[in-house]
């Protein structure tokens, strides 16, 4: 079932009834095709429409949607091959930021980003795309590793912020994220960042101090 946003309601009640109609003409009952015709184009000039003025706060609504793809997703979509690399070499594998060497129409890249996760189980083993020291460490692994290999270096960014728990503070969350931050503007490789939903202060910054940073339409990034 689709999860629609507060906004979206009438949206949704149009395409329940398109819906219910779909049902009762595959009965065979009675014949619904120009109803469900005239209902689909309502429905879409309605989301145009409504997607065309949302507000400040709907935008962040929509780019937090729990629906919306995620890095994996992404993967899937444009590499033809990716390797993940795991770890920072330090203290552990942070699995908030996902990484390591993909192939990109054809070009070798690294390529890493957050990961939320899209179900109870899997935002938790991604703590909700919230990264820990060791996850800001092991992005800068990636970089020094597509330095060394001259490969360059794409990022998807998607997150609220860096994980602000006590354990992390401990292990220095401010110095790995202004490291990570140092390690993008010190690239030797060409690097584009895409903020693929939303991109939350040094959180989203250590991986997208980029040559290139793009936004998709309804994405947000703040700092």
């Amino acid at each position: 079932m689709l999860t629609y946003l507060d906004f979206e309601r009438p949206i949704a009640e149009l395409e329940n009834r398109i819906a219910d109609l779909r049902a009762t003409a595959d009965n065979g009952a009675v014949d619904v095709e120009q109803e469900i015709r005239r209902l689909d184009v309502k429905t879409k000039k309605l989301l145009r429409d409504t997607y065309s003025k949302l507000t400040p706060w709907q935008k962040a609504h929509v780019a937090r949607h729990p629906e919306r793809p995620h890095f994996k997703d992404y993967v899937e979509g444009l590499a033809e091959e990716f390797i993940p690399l795991e770890g920072d070499r330090a203290f552990a594998d942070d699995q908030a930021i996902v990484g390591g060497l993909a192939t990109i129409d054809g070009r070798k890249v690294v390529l890493m980003g957050h990961e939320k996760g899209d179900d109870t189980a899997s935002r938790l083993k991604h703590n909700f795309g919230m990264a820990k020291p060791e996850g800001y460490r092991k992005a800068i692994r990636l970089m020094k590793l597509a330095d060394r290999f001259g490969l360059p270096v794409v990022t998807l960014v998607d997150t609220p912020g860096a994980f602000p728990g006590v354990q992390a503070e401990e292990r220095g969350q401010a110095e790995a994220i202004a490291r990570a931050t140092e390690q993008c503007l010190a690239l030797k490789v060409p690097m584009v960042s895409v903020i693929v939903g939303e991109g939350g202060s040094g959180g989203a910054v250590a991986i997208a101090a980029a040559n290139k940073v793009l936004m998709f339409e309804h994405a947000i990034y703040s700092v």
